[in-house]
């Protein structure tokens, strides 16, 4: 792994320390939103180790009880970790607000990407920044509700 990539997972892994600490401290009163964009826990089992495991993300669409999220990864050429466990297993769960619930995760389809791409560069230019910087189609999940 070259020192660009650790140094990159370094920094997503710190973003998220810091983003729970934020819940943490502010008694969930904060951190449960970012701009227009809801703020949500994944848990996912890994792929490998079988092991459950959580990140904060954003949802910049979220609408019916469905969520979507970019593996974006900061524009990295990489998708990121939580992606893969999600593909492997897509039933996830997402705390969102504090309450856990679970969900069936997939990958968008060209059609649908499509569709919701302009929506989420809407609700975070950064997004639209960030698939510049890669060559590498940052993958679209919808995150559908599961009884």
């Amino acid at each position: 792994m070259t020192l660009r990539n650790r140094l990159t997972d370094l920094g997503m892994r710190t973003m998220n320390g810091l983003h729970r600490m934020l819940l943490f401290v502010s008694g969930g009163r904060l951190g449960w939103t970012i701009g227009t964009m809801a703020t949500v826990e994944l848990h996912t089992i890994g792929r490998s180790s079988g092991q459950r495991r959580s990140t904060m993300l954003t949802a910049p669409v979220h609408e019916g009880g469905r969520y979507v999220l970019v593996a974006s990864k900061g524009g990295d050429d990489r998708n990121p970790f939580w992606y893969g466990n999600l593909v492997a297993q897509p039933n996830v769960e997402l705390t969102v607000r504090g309450v856990t619930r679970p969900f069936r995760a997939r990958t968008a389809s060209s059609a649908e990407k499509a569709e919701l791409w302009p929506r989420i560069v809407v609700a975070y230019a950064g997004y639209g920044a960030y698939q510049g910087r890669t060559e590498r189609e940052i993958p679209v999940v919808i995150c559908d509700p599961r009884p």
